[in-house]
């Protein structure tokens, strides 16, 4: 590894570390394979050992997104910012590389779906859902990726302030917005400082209620977060710098900026919930611009296991109307995909 990548390092690994937070439930992952593997030995199936599953699928999910932000996404941008500097990759590198930044967009993918196994059957994600939700996460990613690790190769000592600068205020910014995920305040400002990093990288919704102006305050401000951490290499660099060949990698990185926003434009005009959910007189008030009482889920005549964590992540993604006083499922689809 080239000299001066030690603060980078981290820098971008500190939030890395947050992760072995998330070894504290492998115990749990561990049981949750075991409780998996007895649903599908079983001969009848068992509701309640199915409701269990779900229930642990639903944390494992989020456990997933963690750590591909926590600990993932810092190493990914080392690794290409190791390569920038060193210009030179191998083919391995090179795969990996590009593995690395479909797993990213994978896991938000997969948390998403694992949402969408709480509602009903027609509002699961489709297969053209499915790649349109996965594209524009990708094209939001990868220029922000690129930004922090072109900024590096120039200042490495400076985003170890860049970044505990962006992360306080992403903090503050969920913490404005009163979230409640963990049952106790001590966990959930652990859960605050977590999304922080996300939202480092990638949008995340905490809130609940319409998410437009949060959303173009997040992206306008990442938009020129980004462009001035570009803009920086540009201006800065050597004119005999060896690297003259990323200038048109970093112009095509707004328009891959702005085609993410278009398709995150397109999915939630044409193929989120909502539009189902209005087309049967209710609205999803996250995204959409009804007042009604949002999507239902039926109500069960045998209430299963509740995962209040997914539950509230859900509420804030599509805002469901429940029925008072029913209780809240956890999705068949994870079951199912996890047997």
């Amino acid at each position: 590894m080239a000299r001066g990548f030690g603060p980078l390092q981290l820098a971008l690994a500190a939030a890395g570390t947050a992760a072995a937070v998330l070894d504290v439930c492998a115990d749990g992952c561990l049981h949750a394979l075991k409780v998996g593997w007895n649903v599908c030995r079983a001969k009848e199936e068992d509701g309640e050992e199915q409701s269990y599953m779900a229930f642990l699928c639903h944390d494992i999910s989020m456990l997933r997104l963690f750590e591909t932000f926590l600990e993932n996404t810092p190493q990914l941008t080392l690794l290409l910012c190791v390569i920038l500097q060193t210009s030179k990759a191998e083919p391995s590198q090179g795969l990996g590389l590009c593995t690395a930044f479909l797993c990213v967009t994978w896991s938000l993918l997969d948390y998403h779906q694992s949402l969408r196994s709480f509602l009903q059957d027609k509002y699961e994600l489709s297969v053209s859902s499915s790649i349109i939700y996965f594209l524009w996460n990708l094209f939001l990613i990868c220029p922000r990726i690129l930004t922090v690790a072109l900024f590096s190769l120039l200042w490495p000592y400076a985003v170890a302030v860049h970044f505990p600068l962006v992360w306080l205020a992403m903090f503050l910014w969920v913490s404005l917005q009163g979230t409640d995920f963990m049952e106790s305040p001590g966990p959930e400002q652990l859960y605050r400082a977590m999304v922080a990093v996300i939202l480092y990288f990638s949008w995340f919704n905490v809130s609940q209620g319409r998410t437009l102006h949060r959303s173009i305050i997040y992206h306008s401000f990442i938009l020129v977060d980004s462009a001035l951490l570009a803009l920086s290499w540009l201006w800065c660099r050597s004119p005999s710098d060896e690297h003259s060949y990323l200038i048109p990698v970093v112009f095509a990185a707004l328009p891959c900026y702005l085609l993410g926003l278009a398709l995150r434009v397109t999915y939630y005009k044409w193929l989120h919930p909502s539009l189902r959910a209005q087309e049967e007189g209710g609205f999803d008030e996250v995204d959409a611009d009804g007042t009604g009482g949002g999507m239902e889920l039926p109500s069960p005549s045998e209430p299963d296991l509740v995962n209040r964590r997914m539950r509230w992540l859900l509420q804030t993604q599509f805002s469901i109307s429940w029925p008072v006083g029913q209780r809240f499922l956890n999705g068949a689809a994870a079951v199912e995909s996890a047997a």
